[in-house]
């Protein structure tokens, strides 16, 4: 299958301009909302091109003295003047009352050489009864939910360009943040036990994301976890068997919400030749399922 290279007016140009002059480099990076997940992947970025810019875009200064404490060039939205070779844009959609438009204006701070990844969640496959799930899983029409809607419009903006990359991801946790910690903080949550989830460890989507940029792949979308789907109940379970967190977790009390689905990433594993850190979230833990 063939892809054509969307056109930019001006980006060549602009682009030869500020390498020459030395303001982007044909390694540089430009991450679209660096919160956890995005200063994770400038960190292994960094890892494997040595001597790289890494620019961060945000919508507020808030974060910016750590993001340059980090090495990495904040800049506001829509101040950018310059193109760069790779861009992953992970925002969420919660910041802002147009993500359709924030990912188009982030594609054109693209300019077409490297890779633009944009990470997307699993949500909008059109699967809720715990089934299976994997790439070609048929994807829910628009209209059916406001939270559907946006992903989807935002994916639909990135393949247009024709060149551009979506991961899906789940649940993405760490000690202190994900869907667990949520849990615990809150004691009790109505929300169904049996709900299947999706898990993937930060560092394991941030390894994912730049293992996705290095390949320079056109028009894909792919699934980021860890293929161990555990239910929410699961997922409490094993927590309380770590004996790693202080909080206790009272239980799930929901009955009436929808279930889950059961992801399974082996075709992206295999086409991009990457394998995660924490195989599953009880190896996280530390504890056998």
């Amino acid at each position: 299958m063939i892809f054509s290279v969307p056109f930019f007016p001006g980006a060549p140009n602009e682009a030869l301009e500020a390498a020459s002059s030395g303001l982007v480099g044909e390694s540089d990076l430009l991450i679209v909302g660096p919160g956890v997940l995005g200063r994770l992947v400038a960190e292994k970025w960094r890892e494997e091109h040595p001597g790289c810019q890494v620019f961060g875009q945000t919508v507020t200064t808030d974060h910016h003295d750590e993001l340059i404490k980090m090495g990495i060039n904040p800049s506001l939205k829509g101040t950018l003047s310059h193109r760069f070779p790779y861009v992953i844009f992970c925002a969420p959609p919660s910041r802002t009352s147009d993500y359709p438009g924030d990912v188009r204006l982030a594609a054109l701070n693209w300019n077409g050489e490297g890779s633009f990844l944009f990470t997307s969640s699993s949500a909008p496959f059109d699967c809720n009864d715990n089934g299976p799930c994997d790439e070609d899983t048929p994807v829910v029409p628009i209209g059916r939910s406001p939270r559907t809607d946006v992903l989807l419009k935002a994916e639909k903006v990135v393949l247009e360009f024709g060149v551009m990359v979506v991961i899906k991801l789940n649940y993405v946790h760490k000690a202190d943040r994900g869907a667990h910690a949520y849990w615990l903080e809150k004691g009790t949550v109505e929300v169904r036990p049996d709900h299947i989830l999706n898990l993937i460890h930060y560092e394991d989507a941030a390894s994912l994301s730049v293992a996705i940029l290095k390949k320079k792949f056109r028009g894909r979308i792919f699934l980021g976890c860890d293929n161990h789907p555990l239910s929410r109940q699961e997922v409490m379970d094993l927590v309380t068997k770590s004996g790693k967190f202080s909080k206790k977790f009272e239980g799930f009390t929901g009955t009436g919400d929808a279930l889950g689905k059961r992801l399974n990433n082996s075709k992206s594993r295999e086409e991009i030749g990457w394998e995660p850190k924490y195989p599953s979230f009880s190896h996280f833990l530390g504890v056998s399922e």
